[in-house]
C-alpha cells in the first residue's frame, strides 16, 4: 500500500509583537506572573483586516514553495480552524483561491487545537485510499479576534499565526507519516470553549492542566508504540503549544529523553491550531532537527480531542 510523506513546511506570523509589558497596560497582570504561570513573553497580533485564510495563504505558499511545488501540483487543501468568522467559502476554498489553484477538493476541520494532527491525519487517509495525490495541509487560526481583552486569564495566552504542510505519497520504504492515535473526552468538552455571540474563547484552565499532564502521556506512548518507535528513539516532540507548564512535564513523561522539545509557546503564545505545523516549521527552518528524523506530532485541547503521529522530518 501506498504510504505519505511530508515533503515540506510553513508558516507565517502578523508582524505586530505584543510583548507582556504591553499587556500591563490592558489588564492588571506582569511579565513575572504570565512566564511563572504559562512561560509566554510574546505573541503575534493580527490586523484588524488581516483574515484566517490571508495568514493560511501564505504559510501554505511558503510549504509549496519549499517543496518545489505549484499550487495546480495540489489536488486536497485541509484547513484545520475553529476562527474562521465566516461559513462559506470555507477557509481552505478561500486559500485555493487566493493560490490560484484549479479544482482541488477544500475541506475544513474544526478540531480547535488538535486540528492540525486531526488533517493531517486525514490527508494520509485519502491519499493512501487513492482520492488524492498530494495535499496542503495548513493550521491557522486568529485566536486574538475571539479573547476578551479584559479576562486576564485568557488574553494573556493567545496569539495569531498558520503553518502548513505539504503531504504526498510516498513508497514503503519513503513513508514518513506513522498511524494516528485520535480521540476525545466528550463529557469535558466545556472545560475549553469558544462560543457565544460574539463568539468568546473560555477555559476552565485547571481542569485542562490536570487531564494534559496525567492523562496525556501515555496516549502519546501509545502514539510512539504505533509507529514502532520507542520514545528514546524521538528527534523530536512537538506538542500543542499550549502552556509551558503543561509541555515540559508532558514530555518527561513521554520518556523523549534525547529529543528537542519543541517551546515555540514562548514567543508565539497558544494559536491554536497553527502551533504544531508552526513549531516544527522553526525547527526545521532553524536546523534544530536533522532531515529525515522522527519527531512526535501531538495535538490537544478544545473539545478535549486529541491526535497524535510520528513523523518524519522533511
Amino acid at each position: 500500500m501506498t504510504g505519505t510523506r511530508i515533503a515540506a513546511l510553513g508558516h507565517y506570523q502578523p508582524a505586530k509583537v505584543l510583548t507582556n509589558a504591553d499587556l500591563t497596560a490592558l489588564v492588571d497582570t506582569s511579565d513575572e506572573w504570565i512566564t511563572s504561570r504559562v512561560g509566554i513573553r510574546t505573541r503575534h497580533v493580527a490586523g484588524p483586516d488581516e483574515t484566517v485564510d490571508e495568514m493560511a495563504a501564505h504559510a501554505g505558499a511558503k510549504a509549496l514553495a519549499a517543496a518545489g511545488l505549484t499550487p495546480a501540483d495540489v489536488d486536497l487543501v485541509l484547513v484545520a480552524t475553529s476562527t474562521a468568522i465566516d461559513r462559506s467559502p470555507n477557509t481552505a476554498a478561500r486559500v485555493a483561491a487566493r493560490l490560484g489553484m484549479g479544482s482541488p477538493a477544500t475541506l475544513d476541520l474544526n478540531v480547535v487545537c488538535a486540528g492540525f494532527t486531526h488533517a493531517l491525519a486525514t490527508a494520509d487517509h485519502a491519499i493512501r485510499a487513492g482520492s488524492a495525490t498530494r495535499a496542503l495541509v495548513i493550521g491557522a487560526d486568529k485566536m486574538t479576534e475571539v479573547t476578551d481583552w479584559t479576562d486576564r486569564t485568557t488574553c494573556v495566552l493567545v496569539g495569531d499565526g498558520a503553518g502548513a504542510a505539504v503531504v504526498e505519497a510516498a513508497p514503503g520504504a519513503e513513508a514518513g507519516i506513522g498511524p494516528v492515535l485520535w480521540g476525545s473526552v466528550p463529557e469535558m468538552g466545556h472545560a475549553v470553549r469558544i462560543e457565544g455571540t460574539p463568539p468568546r474563547f473560555a477555559q476552565e484552565g485547571q481542569a485542562v492542566y490536570r487531564w494534559a499532564t496525567t492523562q496525556l502521556p501515555p496516549i502519546a506512548r501509545r502514539v510512539c508504540e504505533r509507529a514502532g518507535i520507542a520514545p528514546e528513539e524521538l528527534a523530536a516532540v512537538v506538542l500543542h503549544q499550549a502552556n509551558l507548564r503543561i509541555i515540559e512535564p508532558v514530555a518527561q513523561k513521554i520518556g523523549a529523553v534525547n529529543a528537542v522539545i519543541a517551546r515555540d509557546v514562548t514567543e508565539s503564545g497558544n494559536t491554536s491550531a497553527a502551533s504544531i505545523p508552526m513549531a516544527l516549521s522553526k525547527l526545521v527552518e532553524r536546523g534544530e532537527v536533522a532531515s529525515g528524523a522522527s519527531a512526535l506530532l501531538f495535538g490537544f485541547g478544545g473539545n478535549l480531542s486529541y491526535a497524535g503521529q510520528v513523523v518524519r522530518v522533511p
